[in-house]
């Protein structure tokens, strides 16, 4: 095998982190190369592409909104539904991927897809890849993980696998116009949640659930689909589907071992409650690709560590509270208790109770 090219960057998986770290370290100047497993960037979509508002900057790139949503309902076991004020936007996750890809590329990355990373020496940062042309070796200064939940670039640099909820999801034609979110807490869901979310003429619903507690997905799903085809939300029409792995243990002890940076969720950043993981992937994507470039600059680890105190001081709070409510969850599945309303309550966030002390920490003021 012939002497591995070098780039300054190497960034495995074009998400929308692996994107965003790819423009951000090209924009500075540095020679990035960044791979993807997929024939397509954004291809197949694994998401359920609801975007908060506060990250309107990608939900106007081109192609990407497809719809505005104002409110969120939870159902609850009981049957009792929470209206909320949520607005955010329905996007075409692919269409975000790739207009992101996009940005990197006219930035000055070089994008290479149908590539895999074989084998990574995390110290020495040589990448074996194998793409269409065959097997070969690139080194580089500084790695940038966004390859998911089961990132290889995580497992070459020797952190252990991420704890990971299993989801569903279907896509089928939306009957008539619908603004929000709907959101399906049950004993059905263990571990997770259901969803729907109306995305212009069609709708995603799904679940996630947590194999300790259920190995079921098809049949929770299918009666999920039937409550919503019988309040005449959707057709019973499958027109697409999808599901995978999403993290749900939080961050990970290290979001950078040495110059390998993880962001999304390779990084665990990804909410331990709702899943949602877009916006964290796109902030923490822009934020390695900067302190790659920092950091091959001038020769100064600082800009690695301080790469990591801004992932923490951005998501950690949020996502700790996420890891809290879900343990407490954890204790009730398949017990009577799953089937009260209360608990849920105190596991989703568009309660107030979601923001209150710790169980823990109420039982030992009550002591």
């Amino acid at each position: 095998m012939s002497a591995p090219a070098a780039f300054d960057v190497l960034v495995v998986g074009l998400g929308p982190g692996g994107g965003s770290a790819a423009r951000a370290a090209a924009a500075a100047g540095c020679r990035v190369l960044a791979v993807d497993r997929r024939k397509e960037v954004g291809q197949p979509v694994q998401c359920a592409e609801f975007l908060p508002n506060p990250m309107l900057r990608h939900g106007n790139l081109p192609g990407v909104l497809v719809q505005k949503i104002t409110g969120m309902k939870t159902f609850l076991p009981s049957g009792h539904r929470e209206d909320s004020d949520f607005p955010g936007l329905m996007i075409d996750r692919g269409n975000l991927d790739r207009a992101v890809a996009d940005e990197a590329e006219a930035a000055g990355a070089e994008l290479r897809l149908e590539t895999r990373l074989l084998e990574l020496d995390a110290e020495g940062l040589v990448a074996r890849l194998k793409g269409p042309e065959g097997e070969y070796e690139v080194a580089a200064r500084a790695v940038i993980g966004a390859d998911g939940p089961h990132s290889p670039v995580a497992q070459a640099a020797g952190l252990p696998p991420q704890k990971t909820v299993h989801t569903r999801q279907h896509t089928l034609p939306l009957l008539d116009a619908y603004a929000d979110t709907d959101i399906f807490l049950s004993p059905d869901f263990p571990g997770g949640y259901g969803w729907f979310f109306p995305k212009g003429d069609v709708a995603n619903v799904g679940l996630g659930i947590d194999r300790r507690y259920g190995e079921d997905l098809g049949g929770p799903l299918a009666g999920l689909i039937a409550q919503l085809v019988e309040r005449g939300l959707v057709e019973d029409r499958l027109l697409g589907r999808t599901g995978g792995s999403i993290p749900v243990g939080g961050l990970r002890p290290m979001v950078h071992p040495g110059p390998v940076l993880l962001v999304g969720d390779a990084a665990g950043l990804t909410h331990p409650i709702t899943g949602a993981g877009i916006p964290a992937a796109l902030i923490s994507g822009d934020r390695a690709g900067e302190a790659a470039a920092e950091y091959l600059e001038e020769g100064d680890a600082e800009a690695l560590e301080d790469f990591e105190e801004d992932v923490r001081d951005q998501f950690e709070t949020s996502v700790s509270r996420g890891v809290e409510r879900r343990e407490e969850l954890e204790r009730i599945w398949g017990r009577p208790e799953a089937s009260s309303d209360a608990p849920h309550r105190r596991g989703w966030i568009a309660f107030s109770e979601y923001f209150g002390a710790s169980a823990e920490a109420e039982e030992a003021v009550s002591r």
